[in-house]
């Protein structure tokens, strides 16, 4: 495919009218020419940023257009296996918001239909394709921290405002371990390439939805713990902390929102290493929402594998359904 990749969007969502809208816009060898939605008003901003949009009134309609390539669906967590799979009948390549599924059998579903229809389809988990977490992966990989011990993960932020949102509900597959459990897990393999052996945890509900949970597991070679609230104060952070070594990650998943993505090297032993001093890397223009998008369309055009494809999904998904069934009430 040596043309822009042409996308539509299945639904106005806000995530996708401020974020993956204007990145599929932005970004190289994308173009972003179809919105699906049956309200004008929620097209306008979307019109605003992209003219030339073309918006139909239905999910059916914007499928059934031969000439989109792709599709980004932001819709609801229990709509996106359904949709996702009705994409692939259609020939569309699929990028679907994270948590693609509810449950890790669900994503056979999706692995089977992408081999039928011979489509990529992918979980919209960006932050892989982000600079920081390429070069944390390479240091941790690399032994930058010796022997690697321990792996803490804190992502929170406080919604208890918009008890109306769809994170808020349980019809809806809402829940802190599913919108941003997702990331602290993820990472974690990303990073280490290894899987968990043993889990523990403890999840206080409000109102069916999971919205504080404590982790415990161990992998094969670490100790691992963490945290995701939607009713804490705004926080973010990951740590690997090896015999040799530490490395945190200021602003791990909502770079340029929560703040700059910034990589802190600690180490006291080694050739190189002042006792004291910390080695900073900074990547203040990266914009991992437009990286993802641009990372599949490299694929789409030169066969190349996707980086984070369905079955490294899966394994986080595995994760988060151990995680609801070993979990006690805090």
């Amino acid at each position: 495919m040596s043309k822009p990749v042409r996308w539509g969007i299945l639904g106005a969502a806000k995530f996708a009218r401020e974020q993956m809208g204007p990145a599929i816009h932005a970004a190289h060898g994308a173009e972003l020419a179809a919105l699906a939605t049956s309200s004008p008003q929620k097209a306008a901003p979307f019109l605003a940023f992209a003219p030339g949009l073309e918006v139909f009134d239905s999910y059916e309609a914007l499928l059934a257009d031969p000439s989109i390539d792709a599709v980004y669906i932001p819709l609801p967590n229990h709509l996106h296996v359904e949709w996702a799979l009705k994409a692939m009948d259609a020939g569309k390549h699929v990028l679907v918001e994270k948590p693609a599924t509810l449950k890790e059998a669900e994503f056979d579903e999706l692995i089977a239909k992408r081999d039928a229809t011979g489509v990529l389809a992918a979980e919209a988990y960006m932050i892989v394709q982000h600079p920081q977490w390429q070069r944390a992966r390479e240091l941790v990989q690399s032994g930058a921290l010796g022997t690697l011990r321990h792996v803490s993960g804190k992502f929170s932020y406080d919604n208890r405002q918009e008890m109306e949102n769809i994170r808020n509900r349980p019809e809806t597959g809402g829940g802190a371990l599913r919108d941003i459990g997702v990331y602290v897990l993820g990472s974690t393999r990303f990073v280490t390439g290894e899987e968990p052996v043993d889990f523990s945890a403890q999840i206080s509900w409000e109102n069916g939805v999971d919205v504080l949970t404590n982790i415990q597991a161990q992998f094969p070679g670490f100790l691992y713990t963490a945290y995701v609230s939607t009713r804490m104060q705004p926080w973010q952070e990951m740590v690997f902390h090896g015999d040799k070594g530490v490395l945190r990650l200021t602003a791990p998943f909502n770079p340029r929102v929560f703040g700059e993505a910034r990589l802190e090297l600690h180490q006291s032993s080694g050739v190189d290493a002042v006792p004291g001093q910390v080695l900073v890397e900074r990547f203040p223009q990266a914009d991992h929402y437009k990286l993802q998008v641009e990372a599949f369309g490299a694929s789409l055009r030169d066969g190349t594998a996707y980086s984070c494809p369905l079955e490294f999904s899966r394994g986080t998904q595995a994760m988060i359904d151990r995680i609801f069934e070993v979990a006690t009430e805090l």
